[in-house]
């Protein structure tokens, strides 16, 4: 899990400074063209990016467009003020910002992470657990700001009187949209409305990370596949080892990663619930066991149908299952 979230964090460097940019430096603008190139436009850098030989930026704006679909926390709520009624533009605009600012501390903190597996002082899933929630506790007050300038002169989008924050407005909602909800992947089942086939409230949705099974991976049209392209171009050599020596060794990359991946998201959603329970998780007073049972039974009850109990089983990988 160390190993995943490692790639995943370079990744996620790439993400959110991408995302920034086009907040910050694409604002308004109609047809970006090159928004994926940060500024950085040269004839071999256009050529890697025909070639496809690149991070693949659009899983960052499918993210992006699953939190600002499915709402939910201050950010939110800001942008569905009257100020922001006129342009349905810079409300995504600001959801670009959101989850930019959000990746950014999400990416040091795995890296963090990953430098203190290979320095030996984290050892079990306990501890991963404990360092994310430590890490999201510590940033939980981080203001989320955002500005434009036009014409030499700043506009606040989101300023500081609007008291955003990491935690509450960003992270909470992310782990809603993209853990949780997410969105049915076109081609996979019909979205027309005569089929039944996805619910009818966005409430109902279980499409999200711990939800999926990675077998689709690598197919046409899912979106997680541009992730899992990216992140095995960063593996950490003992992780790719691992892959390499499987059954199939590279053959099922992909769905090696996302099984990976989807297991080190649990890790992530126990450190995000953890750190929003009611009190502590070691009280001893029987009023706050209660109320933290209490909130904990809510959180069970999403989980009925996720891949919990995949995740919590030893890897089994699919030729294991399906020998040839």
């Amino acid at each position: 899990m160390v190993g995943v979230l490692k790639s995943y964090a370079i990744v996620l460097d790439a993400y959110s400074r991408n995302l920034n940019y086009i907040a910050e430096e694409q604002f308004l603008v109609l047809f970006p063209f090159f928004k994926y190139f940060n500024g950085e436009v040269t004839a071999p850098k256009l050529m890697r990016y025909l070639w496809h030989d690149r991070i693949n930026f659009e899983y960052a704006e499918y993210c992006m467009r699953t939190m600002l679909w499915h709402g939910g926390g201050g950010l939110d709520s800001y942008v569905d003020s009257p100020e922001f009624s006129n342009l349905e533009q810079v409300r995504m605009l600001a959801y670009y910002t959101g989850l930019g600012q959000f990746w950014r501390v999400m990416s040091d903190l795995f890296i963090d992470l990953s430098d203190r597996y290979e320095a030996g002082t984290i050892k079990s899933i306990a501890e991963i657990v404990d360092f994310v929630l430590a890490g999201l506790v510590s940033a939980a007050a981080l203001p989320i700001t955002y500005s434009v300038k036009i014409r030499g002169e700043v506009y606040d989008i989101l300023p500081a009187s609007a008291n955003l924050t990491f935690l509450a407005d960003v992270a909470v909602p992310y782990v809603e949209a993209v853990f949780f909800r997410g969105t049915a992947f076109f081609g996979t089942v019909s979205y027309n409305a005569q089929a039944h086939q996805i619910p009818e409230e966005q409430k109902e949705f279980s499409y999200g990370a711990l939800f999926a099974d990675p077998l689709p991976i690598g197919g046409a049209g899912i979106p997680p596949t541009q992730l899992m392209q990216d992140m095995r171009h960063y593996l950490p050599d003992y992780l790719h080892e691992i892959y390499r020596t499987s059954c199939r060794g590279e053959d099922d990359l992909r769905v090696q990663i996302c099984q990976s991946f989807q297991k080190s998201m649990f890790c992530v959603t126990t450190a995000t619930i953890f750190g929003l329970a009611p009190h502590p998780m070691n009280t001893s007073d029987p009023e706050e066991k209660k109320a933290n049972r209490a909130y904990l039974e809510g959180w069970m009850d999403r989980f009925g149908t996720s891949r919990l109990d995949w995740a919590n089983q030893p890897t089994i990988r699919a030729c294991q299952l399906f020998p040839e």
